[in-house]
């Protein structure tokens, strides 16, 4: 259909081409725009119609994908992976909220541009520069025109892509605050305990094996960990990270601290492995002086006392873990560390 088959009535508007004529002081005229030529949704309802539901459609699209973000937040494990021809393998979460965002975002970009070009007045208009300061008449033109743009805009008689395009964009904002769960869950109490409790068996953290009272000698120091905590295990880093043991066993005459002596067996003393200070791994012992040194800052522990700060910038003894021997004769925890385990934290009381 052309514009010849339309009633003149039905055609938009257009602006009167002025071009000025050369002259001394100007000399080179303005050419004018050129004739403007009408799209089909301008002479053609059923052609608008269509571009409206495209529109729709896109902003429905993006409503769906936002959606589908939050779902796949909310359902995919962090650790699943998935093949994606021809990339490979990829983490599952990351693509499928990489995907639909995009989608999310795209949808509502193409839709916009989309409207834009079909719906929207593509009459180009001509105006003369004029001072930066606005005039009460140049307000007054400004707020004219606006009302102008929208209602050739016809986001008033277009309320399918009004609606659409509402959604979408109330919608895709919920995206940011789903991330928001990033910073969370909330530690809770998960800090001040460990895997350690009543019952829970003493394993060699080398032989893999429990370990009964004559396995530690006097003045050697033995690494444990929980009973039932292998490295295979997904969340073994974790864990260990709170509930490495250091093993020591002292004369009980040697044991100053009333406490420590109540809390170890014949002398086996169990303490947590990681240093007070910024929670590194503390491994090296001197058997003579009894004293623990973690090599990161040299923060210096005595366990005959408590394993107090003797040196360094530890702020606090290492927590110590109440053990004895169940009837099988291997060393167990009768609980969990007293205190938390690792450097200090503001929820410390």
């Amino acid at each position: 259909m052309s514009s010849q088959e339309i009633p003149e009535e039905n055609l938009p508007a257009e602006q009167d081409a002025r071009v000025a004529v050369a002259d001394e002081k100007h000399p080179f005229a303005d050419p004018g725009l050129p004739p403007h030529e009408h799209r089909i949704q301008d002479i053609d309802e059923r052609a608008a119609k269509r571009s409206e539901r495209a529109v729709a459609l896109m902003f429905t699209v993006s409503m769906l994908a936002t959606v589908g973000f939050i779902a796949s937040f909310v359902t995919i494990p962090h650790d699943k992976s998935v093949f994606v021809f021809p990339i490979g393998h990829l983490n599952a979460l990351n693509f499928a909220l990489g995907l639909t965002l995009g989608t999310a975002l795209f949808c509502i970009g193409a839709g916009a541009v989309h409207w834009a070009r079909t719906l929207m007045s593509d009459v180009e208009v001509a105006d003369d520069r004029h001072a930066i300061a606005a005039e009460p008449e140049v307000k007054a033109k400004v707020m004219a025109d606006f009302r102008q743009g929208a209602k050739e805009s016809a986001l008033g008689r277009r309320k399918l892509i009004r609606n659409t395009m509402l959604g979408a964009l109330t919608l895709v904002p919920l995206s940011g605050v789903v991330l928001l769960r990033d910073l969370g869950p909330l530690p809770g109490t998960k800090l001040r305990h460990t895997m350690w409790s009543k019952g829970k068996l003493l394993v060699n953290m080398n032989t893999d094996e429990p370990l009964r009272p004559s396995d530690v000698a006097v003045g050697s120091l033995t690494f444990a960990k929980p009973e039932g905590l292998e490295e295979h295990d997904h969340d073994f880093q974790n864990e260990i990270a709170k509930a490495a043991l250091m093993i020591v066993r002292l004369q009980p005459d040697d044991i100053k601290d009333k406490r420590e002596l109540e809390w170890s067996h014949e002398g086996i003393v169990a303490y947590s492995k990681i240093c007070t200070h910024v929670g590194c791994p503390i491994s090296l012992y001197e058997q003579q002086t009894h004293h623990v040194l973690c090599p990161c800052h040299q923060s210096t522990f005595d366990l005959s006392d408590g394993a107090r700060v003797i040196f360094g910038p530890a702020g606090h003894a290492l927590p110590q873990l109440r053990i004895g021997v169940n009837d099988e004769g291997y060393l167990e925890a009768l609980g969990d560390f007293d205190e938390p385990v690792g450097p200090a934290f503001w929820e410390r009381g």
